[in-house]
């Protein structure tokens, strides 16, 4: 019989310090599966890039960035929302979402988004959220549905991977 690990999954806004777990988190899962838009060359960023990147993000009211810990500290999964300054779209959040390949199944996309979704309702400036999927992500495009998200379009030849056009599905959830 096998002995069961308790193990405790924390949700919390990523900090400066995560930078260097961040990106090889985008490594590993970048190798893992080809719905990302990068493969395993991860986010291409220096550590000390994305640490100016997260101490910024932590100042603005229509950004952020969450990730999914074991036990506060094997990563396994990160939810973003990235919007500009513009007056005319700073309401336009655009999101993010990658799991390890260990932990799908898990239900931990769905606390990611449940916790997107609560965090543009409390920011009071997200009032729509949007994300482009790869066409064939069929896990992918079940959780946001679930999650509320409207597919509003197919986009030809959104991607090219490994010599192959694949169609985005462009979704979106307003925030009321």
């Amino acid at each position: 019989m096998r002995k069961r690990e308790k193990v405790e999954i924390m949700i919390r806004e990523a900090i400066p310090a995560d930078a260097k777990d961040i990106i090889a988190f985008s490594k590993k899962t970048g190798a893992e599966t080809p719905y990302l838009a990068y493969g395993a060359e991860g986010l291409e960023l220096s550590e000390a890039f994305e640490e100016l990147y997260l101490e910024d993000l932590m100042e603005k009211d229509n950004n952020v960035m969450l990730i999914a810990t074991i036990n506060n500290k094997q990563l396994i999964g990160l939810a973003s929302v990235g919007a500009t300054d513009k007056p005319k779209l700073r309401h336009v959040g655009e999101v993010g979402i990658t799991v390890e390949k260990e932990y799908w199944g898990f239900g931990i996309g769905s606390v990611l988004m449940e916790e997107i979704e609560t965090w543009a309702i409390e920011s009071g400036v997200i009032r729509r959220l949007e994300l482009t999927v790869h066409g064939e992500n069929e896990r992918a495009i079940h959780l946001y549905e679930k999650m509320g998200y409207q597919r509003e379009a197919v986009m030809p030849r959104a991607m090219l991977i490994d010599g192959e056009f694949i169609d985005g599905v462009m979704m979106s959830l307003m925030i009321d």
